[in-house]
């Protein structure tokens, strides 16, 4: 295990711990969380060594990764995706109509699949090999390894897409470089995550879902997140919310909880969930369009 003495944001000592948690999902190993007083990020510490972190995503019901169909709750999963795919693209569409995208964290490739059909260009990163491969040989689609992130050309991307993926990166500050590095300058930067501050996060409290340890290394309230975008001269534009999310989340922590009523509580704390985040904008899972400082 790596044991962090200092923010990995900031570099703050003032740091202390929050909260015990455990992995519900995969290995029911116990981790903590710990807060950074300065810019307000919670992150999982001590946390697995960096080679050591594949081993948390080895599980047929790790849904992004899976090309099959894992019963109900890949049903689920594969509902709702359908559903968010479109409503990405229409996000995106309204600030560039068409041109080149790179998905990091990209999974099977449907979404790159849907933004291919409609025309862009499209490059993915996703460091799961079979995911990786499924959407080379499925949607024939240009994936490579996280690796190959060094080897784009500067300016190249008009949008960067990374939907729940920056909270799994162990070096949050170098994917940041590395992202703003490769968007052109009118470009736009898409970030997802899950949001500890939001009523959900708040009622399941350890259970919560979106903390999913030690997977999730960082979990960045909206005040964190803005400190680590003003870190690196980006600028949010936009925030916008992930409604379904929160119904989701919400099932999984049920059933972290044995609750043999999961999917009528899940569905009732779903929509207590975004009733709430309605009038504070602490939604269980917030889009951030970013751009450039400059523009």
């Amino acid at each position: 295990m790596k044991t962090a003495t200092s923010c990995p944001v900031c570099d703050s000592k003032n740091i202390s711990k929050k909260l015990d948690v455990k992995d519900y999902f995969l290995t029911q190993e116990n981790f903590s969380l710990w807060k950074c007083k300065d810019c307000n990020l919670v992150f999982t510490n001590p946390r697995p060594e960096d080679e050591d972190l594949g081993r948390y995503y080895e599980s047929p019901d790790y849904l992004s990764h899976n090309t099959g169909d894992s019963g109900f709750m890949g049903k689920l999963y594969r509902l709702l995706r359908e559903k968010n795919i479109k409503r990405k693209y229409n996000i995106i569409n309204k600030l560039i109509p068409t041109g080149t995208i790179l998905d990091i964290g990209c999974g099977t490739g449907e979404l790159l699949n849907y933004f291919k059909k409609n025309n862009w260009h499209c490059r993915g990163i996703e460091p799961n090999v079979k995911a990786r491969s499924f959407a080379k040989m499925q949607y024939d689609l240009k994936v490579e390894d996280e690796s190959c992130i060094k080897n784009f050309s500067p300016e190249s991307f008009d949008i960067i897409s990374m939907w729940h993926v920056l909270e799994h990166v162990p070096d949050v500050n170098k994917r940041m470089q590395e992202t703003k590095h490769l968007l052109k300058k009118q470009g736009y930067l898409i970030i997802a995550l899950p949001n500890p501050t939001s009523w959900d996060a708040a009622f399941y409290k350890n259970y919560w879902a979106g903390l999913d340890v030690p997977r999730h290394l960082y979990h960045f309230s909206p005040d964190a997140f803005r400190g680590l975008v003003n870190k690196h001269n980006l600028r949010i534009i936009s925030r916008l919310p992930l409604k379904l999310d929160a119904f989701y989340v919400s099932l999984l922590s049920e059933q972290y909880k044995k609750n043999n009523f999961a999917i009528a509580s899940a569905f009732f704390n779903g929509v207590r969930s975004n009733i709430k985040a309605a009038n504070d904008g602490n939604y269980s899972s917030i889009i951030y369009i970013l751009t450039h400082a400059s523009n």
